[in-house]
């Protein structure tokens, strides 16, 4: 597994720098107000939460959420993912914690976390069962664990990206992909069955496109976006 996992890290690292700028421009579009929302709408109802960001990327919810006055900590594992956001945070004169750690083993106490949030990495992870249960083990009874992902398993990348990535770089997502076990998982209704045998309290949205990929300007696949709203 710790093959894959730099080979995953590798894959992350090469796009960092355009992911960030994808990120950026999302950060002053529509789109990040609509984000926004959807964190005020389903956050616990405190002025000042401790926020876990996992698979924080460029810095895009941890930006959203430093906004909103929450402390924050993201983390990833690829490092230059990690200075893309540390620079994206210093532009913005935005606060907020990076940390370099594996999504399936934290660094952190039990229950040291409001909330955990995630987009788009689950279906990267190699062992999603275990990464479930590390963000529970963080999390503070009556937390919220957030998490916005795609059913990409079954998916042919070359036909349903649209991003302006290379066809190296599509193969090696692809070939990514279909070696790991959430692949063949047909989601997010097994995400939401492994989540309630963990005493979570979930609800799902199996689509929620619509409403974060308002501005036409940023560029995103064709997959749906689903939503992972889960209570411990």
């Amino acid at each position: 597994m710790e093959r894959l996992n730099q080979r995953i890290k590798n894959y992350w690292d090469e796009r960092s720098e355009d992911l960030s700028r994808a990120r950026c421009l999302e950060l002053e579009s529509d789109n990040a107000a609509a984000w926004e929302k959807i964190f005020k709408k389903n956050l616990p109802a405190r002025k000042k939460l401790k926020i876990l960001d996992v698979g924080t990327g460029a810095g895009f919810f941890a930006a959203i959420l430093s906004k909103l006055g929450h402390e924050v900590t993201g983390i990833d594992m690829s490092t230059k993912m990690l200075g893309e956001a540390e620079k994206n945070f210093r532009r913005l004169n935005l606060s907020a914690e990076f940390k370099n750690m594996n999504a399936q083993k934290l660094d952190f106490e039990d229950e040291t976390f409001d909330a955990v949030v995630t987009r788009n990495l689950t279906w990267t992870l190699p062992d999603v069962k275990a990464a479930y249960r590390e963000w529970h083990r963080v999390l503070k009874v009556g937390g919220v664990l957030m998490n916005f992902d795609s059913d990409y398993g079954d998916k042919d990348f070359s036909s349903c990206t649209q991003n302006k990535i290379s066809d190296a770089q599509i193969n090696e997502c692809a070939a990514i992909k279909n070696s790991l076990v959430i692949s063949t998982r047909r989601r997010p209704m097994w995400d939401a069955g492994f989540l309630e045998g963990i005493n979570f309290s979930v609800i799902i949205d199996e689509d929620i496109s619509h409403v974060v990929h308002k501005d036409k300007r940023c560029v995103y696949d064709s997959v749906p976006l689903f939503a992972i709203c889960a209570v411990k």
